[in-house]
């Protein structure tokens, strides 16, 4: 005899979510975080990626969206930083990073299907987390990305 169950299929199913990425400021920095799988509809393609992106010595992007685009953008943000490091001889604000991000990301909004939260540290501005959002550029205290996220604004 089979035993019926009284609780729902639905919270005995796995949950399935795409990328989740999170950034917070705290006193004194930021923590980022991030899950690792890459995902192709509901197949994942990779287990083990770091969605977190070095942009400059102290300022990070997490990543979400298409892998590539995100990673591209990273890369020519991380270029530009460098250049302009140089130029001026002292270490760029997060500010900064943020709105090549956010310039890059507007620029190429048809072609690109990636999102980006930047967040690190400056000596003006300490710890800070910057998301982007077709052409509008926005310093929050966290920040929480990726079609995963929806999961973790239910904890915050």
């Amino acid at each position: 005899m089979l035993e019926e169950s009284s609780e729902p299929g639905w919270l005995s199913e796995e949950v399935k979510t795409g990328t989740t990425i999170i950034a917070i400021e705290f006193d004194g920095g930021v923590v980022l975080g991030s899950d690792s799988r890459v995902s192709a509809g509901e197949t994942v393609v990779n287990r083990v990626m770091n969605k977190l992106s070095l942009l400059h010595d102290k300022i990070y992007c997490a990543l979400s969206g298409s892998a590539a685009d995100a990673q591209t953008i990273a890369e020519m943000v991380n270029y530009q930083l460098d250049v302009h490091s140089i130029e001026v001889g002292e270490d760029p604000q997060v500010r900064s990073a943020a709105t090549l991000v956010k310039n890059i990301s507007y620029k190429y909004k048809e072609e690109l299907s990636a999102h980006l939260i930047v967040a690190g540290w400056d000596k003006r501005g300490g710890g800070q987390v910057y998301v982007t959002l077709n052409g509008l550029l926005s310093r929050q205290p966290f920040a929480v990305g990726g079609s995963g996220s929806a999961y973790v604004y239910g904890f915050v």
